[in-house]
């Protein structure tokens, strides 16, 4: 029976497919690309609910850009996106630094162009626009706008990585102008205007999540500084403050404050480029002559853009899929290359942790509770040459900060919960990432699994709590080194935490190992394998929250962003001794039938994400492979509502594209990839590291046959669901044998002897 949402989502489904929009222009269309031309920015931007639309935007800008441009169609915030499906005005073009919906705005920039009177209150500038009228790609936006006095305005843009390039064409309009708007709710912002130059410069000092910054960093002298340079004349200026019209003033500080430049009538086009920084407006400036030097059209930039995506979108071929897989595989591609964005200049960065710019390279956006699942084991395949930096970035952080980062966003902000950057770490030198200083990245994961946050013992650190210092392990005092588990009656979230500490102790043991410090990588492997089982209440089978004293706190206390049945599956670096456990494979795969069939799965948030693969550990892999393809169905598609929940910096379609290809690291800091059932006829991937085909994956009959019959890599057969980095990289040839009927392929489970997914080596018999 269909639900009256599951018809509403249908209708504007079909309200989508239905919708036109203008053709890409060919100079926009170079150099050419199938996989750039299948990326729809469109995905997930539908709905006003950010779980229920992806909260992602149409913005342009290459992969890990400081800066993406996208259309303003309200004023966001915490929650709210730039730019909504449902909207029919545009107010301006908006420089984002919002890497994830639930994060906060930091130092934006507008520019709005308008015609006739010069229009600085938001409301009133807002020009009306339908979607038939917009080219939306990767590399370059356009769209047609009805003026507010008259005519139209044809609004083009295209952005590097610090500058933004836009291009205003108008058409029986009155007087035209720009404006570059800085709405701020508290410290006072600048603006400057340079006729001679043709420049507006200026800084926006908001960073609206502020107010949960560590008290002991709070990044006080922070602003995002901006250069607009203009390539026409200014008729007339003037600054605009709390919506009143100052003609020819040339600066101006507050809030409501804006800075504007219009032109002569007989002006048709104007173009501007806006370079930003985190530094100061010099330094934008400088971005703004180093990316996009004087003379540089908008198709150069957009070519240049546009190469930036092909180069690593065309790393993958895919035979067999159809339109719609096409645009969902290649956005979530697009999707995944988009955070942790940059945050340093040319050899350079502002740091929040101290106040000061240091030599270096910087990022920023980092959704690490979300990321360290799947996001960033694609990251290491698809661009290597990025983890080094992001790494050092994160050292960087402990050095000024004294911390790692949990969710940076220009500094700690202490969402979510556990101190997953040690996973992050661990897993790219297993992977053979070089480029980072280990001793400084080992002293960095041990303090976090040692060192407690500062008054442990009498705050609670729940989400978003405002006044306190940094969260990192929460509850590590005391409870958790002697008894193994966070207390309930002391901390929030504490079953999760519980869990996620549990699988940090393990990312620090393998850390350990690989450093050769034996003494160390046992202890905290043991720490890692008896901790989760101390919340197992044996008598419900389930994971709960537990007191310091040790009594039950209930079953649905405790659990970050999820409940018991996700989180009782969440001991993804001991699977065997969870389903010994849960009684052994047979009642373990009953559990996950009840799990899935009772309607407990979300795969709209990220404890779900590695349920399906637990079924290929326990014996009955085509299990796994039927439930994989339904979740692929049922939660993901090219519309705008094609993603189910929050994309979260990459994670959500880090686990489709995994899936796809036939993979999942279920473990990240294993080095292993569970099978699972790949979606396509054949697909190719070149690694950046290579010129040639380094993977085929051969599934003929893939899309109409869910399950797998055989599996060989090389011609080898293969007989267990479990497979090595390494293969991936070695030039293999992975043949699978496709079935439209449950296989037993996969039923005999081979766990590898170093520990990667648990305490022994066992090997699992099928379930009958």
């Amino acid at each position: 029976m269909i639900s009256s949402i599951q018809w509403l989502l249908l209708l504007l489904y079909g309200q989508f497919l239905f919708t036109t929009h203008k053709e890409v222009p060919d100079a926009f269309r170079r150099p050419a690309s199938e996989a750039v031309d299948n990326v729809n920015p469109l995905i997930g931007n539908g709905g006003d609910s950010p779980n229920g639309s992806g909260g992602m935007i149409p913005s342009t800008a290459p992969p890990f850009a400081m800066t993406r441009w996208v259309a303003q169609t309200r004023e966001n915030y915490v929650s709210v996106t730039p730019y909504n499906y449902t909207a029919t005005s545009i107010h301006g073009f908006q420089a984002t630094h919002q890497p994830a919906i639930w994060m906060g705005e930091s130092g934006q920039v507008v520019i709005s162009p308008g015609a006739g009177q010069v229009q600085p209150k938001f409301g009133d500038r807002g020009m009306s626009f339908t979607h038939e009228n917009e080219v939306i790609t990767a590399s370059y936006y356009s769209v047609d706008l009805n003026a507010v006095e008259g005519g139209q305005i044809l609004a083009e843009q295209s952005a590097t990585s610090r500058v933004g390039h836009l291009r205003f064409t108008f058409t029986d309009t009155r007087q035209p102008y720009v404006l570059t708007p800085i709405t701020l709710t508290y410290p006072h912002g600048s603006i400057f205007i340079n006729p001679d130059t043709r420049e507006i410069s200026g800084s926006n000092p908001e960073r609206q999540d502020f107010i949960i910054a560590p008290v002991s960093t709070p990044a006080k002298n922070w602003s995002g500084y901006f250069c607009a340079r203009f390539d026409q004349p200014f008729a007339s200026w003037g600054v605009s403050q709390n919506n009143t019209l100052f003609d020819g003033q040339t600066s101006g500080n507050g809030t409501l404050l804006s800075g504007y430049a219009t032109f002569s009538p007989e002006v048709v086009e104007v173009s501007v480029r806006i370079g930003v920084s985190f530094i100061s407006i010099e330094q934008a400036r400088k971005n703004l002559d180093m990316e996009i030097p004087d003379g540089n059209t908008l198709e150069d930039t957009a070519m240049m853009t546009r190469s930036a995506w092909a180069e690593k979108l065309d790393l993958i071929k895919i035979r067999g899929a159809t339109k719609d897989q096409m645009q969902t595989f290649y956005t979530a591609f697009y999707h995944t290359l988009q955070y942790p964005y940059e945050q340093s200049e040319y050899g350079q960065y502002y740091s929040g942790y101290d106040d000061a710019v240091h030599q270096g390279v910087s990022y920023t956006g980092y959704s690490i509770w979300d990321t360290y699942r799947a996001e960033w084991a694609w990251l290491i395949l698809f661009a290597p040459e990025r983890i080094p930096g992001m790494v050092q970035s994160m050292l960087q952080d402990y050095k000024e900060g004294g911390r790692l980062p949990m969710w940076k966003n220009i500094i700690e902000t202490n969402i979510m919960v556990g101190t997953h950057a040690d996973s992050l770490i661990a897993e790219a030198v297993l992977k053979g990432i070089t480029g980072f200083d280990l001793e400084t990245a080992w002293d960095a994961v041990y303090g976090d699994a040692t060192v407690p946050p500062v008054n442990d013992t009498t705050t609670v650190y729940f989400d978003r709590e405002e006044n306190v210092d940094y969260e990192v392990r929460a509850g590590l005092t005391s409870v958790y080194e002697e008894k193994g588990w966070v207390a309930d009656d002391i901390h929030s979230e504490s079953a999760s935490r519980t869990l996620d500490y549990s699988y940090d102790d393990f990312a620090v043991s393998v850390l350990a190992g690989l450093l050769n410090k034996s003494d160390e990588e046992q202890f905290f492997r043991n720490r890692s394998l008896q901790n989760p089982f101390t919340i197992f209440n044996s008598l419900t089978g389930f994971m709960e929250a537990r007191n310091a004293s040790g009594a039950w706190a209930g079953p649905d206390n405790g659990w970050t962003e999820g409940d018991k049945w996700a989180y009782t599956f969440d001991v993804v670096h001991d699977v065997p001794g969870l389903i010994a456990h849960k009684g052994g494979n047979a009642t373990f795969v009953n559990f996950l039938d009840e799990h899935f069939d009772g309607g407990h799965n979300d795969h709209t948030n990220e404890p779900s994400h590695h349920i399906p693969y637990l079924y290929s550990l326990a014996g009955a892999a085509s299990r796994s492979q039927s439930r994989i393809r339904q979740i692929a169905e049922s939660d993901y598609n090219a519309s705008v509502n094609g993603l189910s929940g929050n994309e979260d910096c990459g994670q959500m379609s880090a686990w489709y594209l995994f899936s796809a290809l036939g993979f999942y690291p279920v473990n990240p800091v294993s080095g292993l990839y569970v099978v699972g059932s790949p979606f396509f006829d054949e697909v190719e991937i070149r690694f950046p590291s290579s010129n040639v085909t380094n993977l085929r994956i051969i599934s003929e009959d893939a899309p109409s046959k869910p399950y797998v019959n055989s599996f060989t890599i090389n011609g080898e057969d293969i007989s267990s669901p479990i497979i090595s980095h390494n293969q991936l990289l070695d030039g293999s040839r992975f043949e699978f044998i496709m079935s439209s009927q449950p296989q037993a392929w996969g039923s005999s489970i081979l766990f590898p002897k170093n520990n990667s997914f648990g305490s022994h080596e066992v090997v699992r018999q099928p379930v009958h």
